[in-house]
């Protein structure tokens, strides 16, 4: 790496996309399930921002994490 690169941190955060990606679900579906209260979100204006550990803590807790994490 070079003196000018930066490597990039790990996002604390998922987006509603990245959670219908990983998921296999539409966009709606994926508000849906961001709104349900299951795991931490936060609102920045009118974005949605998914706690990427209590997605994943969840998704573990459903039995989903072993082809997806």
């Amino acid at each position: 790496m070079s003196t000018n690169e930066k490597e990039t941190p790990q996002s604390r955060t998922y987006t509603v996309n990245d959670i219908a990606a990983i998921l296999g679900i539409g966009r709606a579906s994926a508000y849906k399930l961001a709104n349900s209260g299951l795991f931490k979100t936060i609102r920045i204006g009118n974005m949605i921002r998914i706690s990427r550990k209590s997605f994943e803590d969840w998704l573990k807790a459903e039995g989903l994490d072993d082809e997806i994490i």
